[in-house]
Protein backbone atom coordinates (compact mmCIF):
# COMPACT_ATOMS: atom_id res chain seq x y z
CA UNK A 1 0.00 0.00 0.00
CA UNK A 2 1.93 3.37 -0.96
CA UNK A 3 1.54 6.67 0.87
CA UNK A 4 -2.08 7.89 -1.12
CA UNK A 5 -4.05 4.91 0.03
CA UNK A 6 -2.82 5.15 3.65
CA UNK A 7 -4.06 8.89 3.35
CA UNK A 8 -7.13 8.23 2.22
CA UNK A 9 -8.19 5.00 4.55
CA UNK A 10 -7.52 7.78 7.22
CA UNK A 11 -9.28 10.32 5.68
CA UNK A 12 -12.18 7.88 4.80
CA UNK A 13 -12.20 6.01 8.63
CA UNK A 14 -11.95 9.37 10.29
CA UNK A 15 -14.88 11.43 8.27
CA UNK A 16 -17.64 8.80 9.24
CA UNK A 17 -17.31 8.93 12.75
CA UNK A 18 -16.80 12.97 12.39
CA UNK A 19 -20.21 12.94 10.28
CA UNK A 20 -22.05 10.48 12.83
CA UNK A 21 -20.81 12.85 15.30
CA UNK A 22 -21.90 16.24 13.94
CA UNK A 23 -25.42 15.31 12.25
CA UNK A 24 -27.21 12.54 14.19
CA UNK A 25 -28.36 14.00 16.98
CA UNK A 26 -29.45 16.92 14.56
CA UNK A 27 -31.69 14.20 13.25
CA UNK A 28 -33.06 12.77 15.97
CA UNK A 29 -33.80 15.89 17.89
CA UNK A 30 -35.57 17.19 15.24
CA UNK A 31 -37.73 14.07 13.92
CA UNK A 32 -37.27 11.89 16.84
CA UNK A 33 -36.75 7.82 16.42
CA UNK A 34 -38.03 8.46 12.82
CA UNK A 35 -34.50 10.97 12.55
CA UNK A 36 -32.49 7.74 13.78
CA UNK A 37 -33.72 5.91 10.49
CA UNK A 38 -33.14 8.88 8.65
CA UNK A 39 -29.55 9.07 9.88
CA UNK A 40 -29.00 5.38 9.74
CA UNK A 41 -29.49 5.16 5.60
CA UNK A 42 -28.39 8.66 4.86
CA UNK A 43 -25.02 8.86 6.95
CA UNK A 44 -24.37 5.15 6.68
CA UNK A 45 -25.36 4.67 3.49
CA UNK A 46 -23.31 7.73 1.67
CA UNK A 47 -20.13 7.21 3.71
CA UNK A 48 -20.72 3.75 2.56
CA UNK A 49 -20.65 4.64 -1.05
CA UNK A 50 -17.84 7.44 -0.50
CA UNK A 51 -15.47 4.77 1.26
CA UNK A 52 -16.38 1.42 -1.07
CA UNK A 53 -16.49 2.90 -4.26
CA UNK A 54 -18.70 5.13 -6.25
CA UNK A 55 -16.49 7.89 -5.76
CA UNK A 56 -14.40 7.76 -8.61
CA UNK A 57 -15.10 6.49 -12.79
CA UNK A 58 -12.86 3.52 -11.99
CA UNK A 59 -15.14 2.72 -8.75
CA UNK A 60 -12.44 3.00 -5.89
CA UNK A 61 -13.34 4.51 -2.73
CA UNK A 62 -11.61 6.20 -0.13
CA UNK A 63 -10.92 3.22 1.96
CA UNK A 64 -8.33 1.06 0.49
CA UNK A 65 -9.09 -2.64 1.29
CA UNK A 66 -6.87 -6.04 0.79
CA UNK A 67 -9.27 -8.56 2.32
CA UNK A 68 -12.56 -8.63 4.13
CA UNK A 69 -12.37 -6.79 7.29
CA UNK A 70 -14.75 -4.38 9.19
CA UNK A 71 -13.58 -1.22 8.62
CA UNK A 72 -16.49 0.97 9.08
CA UNK A 73 -17.50 -0.10 11.93
CA UNK A 74 -14.47 -0.16 13.50
CA UNK A 75 -13.72 3.47 12.56
CA UNK A 76 -17.28 4.21 13.85
CA UNK A 77 -16.60 2.79 16.94
CA UNK A 78 -13.13 3.73 17.42
CA UNK A 79 -13.78 7.49 16.64
CA UNK A 80 -16.98 8.21 18.80
CA UNK A 81 -15.15 6.51 21.98
CA UNK A 82 -12.20 8.91 21.54
CA UNK A 83 -14.50 12.14 20.90
CA UNK A 84 -16.48 11.44 24.35
CA UNK A 85 -13.26 10.41 26.09
CA UNK A 86 -11.60 13.92 24.72
CA UNK A 87 -15.05 15.58 25.47
CA UNK A 88 -15.03 14.28 29.13
CA UNK A 89 -16.68 10.98 29.46
CA UNK A 90 -15.09 8.51 31.93
CA UNK A 91 -14.20 5.30 30.50
CA UNK A 92 -15.94 2.92 33.33
CA UNK A 93 -17.32 -0.15 33.76
CA UNK A 94 -20.16 0.72 31.47
CA UNK A 95 -18.02 2.10 28.90
CA UNK A 96 -16.36 -1.41 29.00
CA UNK A 97 -19.51 -3.24 29.21
CA UNK A 98 -20.73 -1.90 25.71
CA UNK A 99 -17.23 -2.49 24.29
CA UNK A 100 -17.11 -5.70 24.99
CA UNK A 101 -20.59 -5.89 24.04
CA UNK A 102 -19.86 -4.56 20.88
CA UNK A 103 -16.61 -6.68 20.08
CA UNK A 104 -18.90 -10.08 21.29
CA UNK A 105 -21.49 -8.65 18.58
CA UNK A 106 -19.23 -8.55 16.04
CA UNK A 107 -17.45 -11.81 16.35
CA UNK A 108 -21.00 -13.63 16.46
CA UNK A 109 -21.97 -11.97 13.05
CA UNK A 110 -19.04 -12.98 11.82
CA UNK A 111 -19.31 -16.54 12.41
CA UNK A 112 -22.98 -16.47 11.60
CA UNK A 113 -21.35 -14.87 8.00
CA UNK A 114 -18.55 -16.91 7.51
CA UNK A 115 -20.83 -20.35 8.21
CA UNK A 116 -23.63 -18.75 5.88
CA UNK A 117 -21.62 -17.92 2.65
CA UNK A 118 -19.46 -21.24 3.12
CA UNK A 119 -20.47 -23.76 -0.05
Amino acid sequence: MDVKFMVTTIVGAAMFPFIIRLLWGHFTKEFGTFGGFMSALWIVGVMWALNHGYTHANGAGLIYQTGGWVDMGLAAGIGLLVASIVQGAKFDNHTTTNVLGAILGGLIGGLILAFTMVG
